[in-house]
């Protein structure tokens, strides 16, 4: 039996004819589909030249609104990413902890934080830094976007951390424990090594999330980041809400798939650079860690 067979069955003559129909009536109709919306846009005028031309004639609109906006767009995201993962390792190896004193606690700070929006975090912490400090206007906005990311974010990878350790096999902590090891020098040594191959697609993802996710503030709190930056050229350059929108979803696209394609990069040259359990750790295997609490010895949390 194949590889491939394991999995499913192999299509016959039969379905695979069904697979190019179906193909090809995917095609037609996404082309019908593109050429409807094309020319929606063209009666509505939204095709008109002058409409796009700001976006390659006028350097202006590019060094005065999008790259400032894309690179307040980065600082909040990298200021959130480098809190919130040690934060969320720590919180994801507490929930693992033998102490009930310390599982517990990391327990409910997760299940809280996890349970709010995000957008109601960024909220509530800018009214308690206007209310409790003396964070001037300009960077409140950014102060506040940052602690909603790294709360919700955090809490989120706690779990992803937590699933990845437990998704190693039982054997690891087995031969830890019979070479004398504790339980701290074998997370550190043999668990934690081992579980970011495991845990880094789920990571990667959550990394794209806290990017996007950094257009709450320009919406809600006036962050000047990428999204934002529509208003302003939008205002200035006429009604160029569509190329504005196209434009700017275009440059997320390029800043995700760079950060994909690098995680890539990394996740490979982990895989060569030592012997890994292979495994990956997807959505769901971070929603059934957390219904399901365990410790990586097989005790219940």
């Amino acid at each position: 039996m194949s590889a491939t067979s394991v999995l499913y069955d192999t299509p016959g003559t039969r379905a695979k004819r069904r697979n190019i129909i179906y193909t090809i009536v995917f095609v037609v109709l996404f082309a019908l589909a593109t050429w409807w919306v094309l020319a929606a846009m063209a009666d509505k005028h939204q095709l008109d030249s002058e409409k796009w031309s700001p976006f390659v004639t006028d350097s202006e609109v590019w060094t005065t609104y999008l790259l400032p906006g894309l690179g307040e767009t980065l600082r909040a995201a990298a200021l959130s990413i480098v809190i919130a993962l040690p934060f969320g390792a720590l919180l994801g190896i507490g929930r693992l902890s033998d102490h009930v004193w310390v599982r517990v606690p990391a327990g409910v700070v997760v299940e809280f934080f996890r349970s709010i929006p995000v957008l109601l975090m960024m909220v509530f912490a800018s009214q308690l830094y206007v209310q409790f400090t003396d964070v001037s206007s300009d960077l409140r906005p950014l102060y506040a976007v940052v602690t909603g990311l790294v709360l919700y974010n955090a809490s989120v990878m706690a779990e992803i951390v937590r699933a990845g350790i437990l998704s190693l096999p039982r054997g690891q902590i087995d031969a830890s424990k019979a070479i004398g090891m504790r339980k701290g020098q074998a997370m550190a040594y043999v668990l934690l090594p081992q579980a970011v191959t495991v845990m880094l697609p789920a990571l990667v993802s959550q990394l794209v999330v806290i990017v996007k996710d950094t257009a709450l503030g320009g919406a809600i709190l006036g962050l000047s980041e990428l999204l934002s930056q529509n208003r302003t050229i939008t205002a200035n350059y006429g009604a160029n809400t569509i190329a504005a929108f196209t434009v700017i979803a275009l440059m997320y696209i390029a800043l995700n798939f760079l950060l994909t394609t690098f995680a890539g990069w990394l996740e490979q040259r982990l895989r060569r650079g030592k012997k890994s359990t292979g495994a990956t750790l997807g959505p769901d295997d971070v929603q059934q860690a957390s219904v399901v609490g365990r410790t990586p010895d097989g005790s219940g949390a």
